[in-house]
């Protein structure tokens, strides 16, 4: 028998999983992204009570994804104690003589979406998770897309909100969307984290405004068949209808799209589309 594996690496933790040919679950474990000696640690005796036939790695990032690159492999610029320039890649292809496939978290989740979830009657979609952070990542024509490095969809620069003039939370960018719209954000400007804050606080329309910006630009430049939107500050249905909204008072009638209610779309496969995309990606470097 086959065994797939997916490694899902975020800052705070690490979830893997064993699938069958089917990619049917088989086991998964969740851990905290500690240093990476122990976490790695962790990892490998997961993975070793299996004879592995390939691994998907959905990553954090920065991350190079460029194989022309010395640091191919490697966790970058993270602002993650402990993770800065760390060869992820590298470890686990000195631990496993097998097929691994690398990417981004998102570009990971994004897969999995655009297969197994709300995107799997597309060839092109785009998935952004808003939480203490912001990421995205995008499938075009069926291909994860990445160039020299790879989509960092929530540092794009965005307009300010009317009279919005609290300090941006990303300490590289004064404007960009994930200063400016993720968790810690929202909580600045209120006072309130996010899942304690009331559904008709007026904080709302401020968020719906820089997500449909920014949604505006990937439209224009990707012009994807979907957008799929997950992450904790998304579990607050009511943004949904005030993002396409606002999305379609901010791109005017330039450019006709299809209807907005299946066009913005929560993500189906919920906390796993990282975990079914990484699968996914393994399975395929098999085929």
């Amino acid at each position: 028998m086959a065994y797939y594996g997916s490694i899902e690496a975020g800052g705070t933790k690490f979830v893997c999983a064993i699938a069958d040919e089917e990619l049917k679950i088989i086991e998964r474990i969740s851990l905290p992204t500690t240093l990476p000696e122990a976490t790695l640690e962790q990892v490998f005796t997961f993975f070793d009570s299996y004879d592995l036939t390939a691994l998907g790695v959905g990553s954090f990032g920065p991350i190079d994804v460029n194989r022309k690159s010395s640091t191919y492999g490697y966790i970058t610029s993270t602002p993650k104690p402990g993770w800065r320039n760390i060869d992820l890649l590298g470890a686990l292809k000195a631990r496993y003589d097998i097929p691994i496939a690398w990417t981004t978290d998102v570009n990971a989740a994004a897969y999995g979406e655009m297969h197994l979830g709300a995107g799997k009657d597309t060839q092109s979609c785009i998935y952004l998770t808003v939480g203490t952070g912001v990421g995205g990542g995008a499938v075009v024509n069926g291909v994860v897309l990445q160039g020299f490095s790879h989509p960092e969809m929530g540092h794009i620069s965005v307009q300010r909100y009317p009279n919005d003039t609290v300090e941006s939370t990303c300490p590289y960018h004064d404007n960009c969307l994930e200063g400016l719209a993720a968790g810690p954000a929202l909580e600045k400007r209120t006072g309130i984290k996010g899942q304690s804050l009331a559904f008709d606080h007026d904080v709302w329309a401020i968020e719906a405004f820089y997500l449909a910006q920014a949604l505006m630009n990937y439209t224009l430049v990707l012009s994807p068949e979907k957008i799929i939107l997950g992450g904790g500050v998304m579990k607050q249905a009511q943004l949904f209808p005030m993002i396409r909204e606002s999305l379609k008072q901010q791109l005017g009638d330039y450019v006709a799209l299809p209807p907005l209610e299946d066009y913005i779309v929560g993500c189906d496969l919920e906390d796993n589309s990282g975990t079914m995309g990484c699968l996914l990606l393994a399975k395929e470097q098999c085929a």
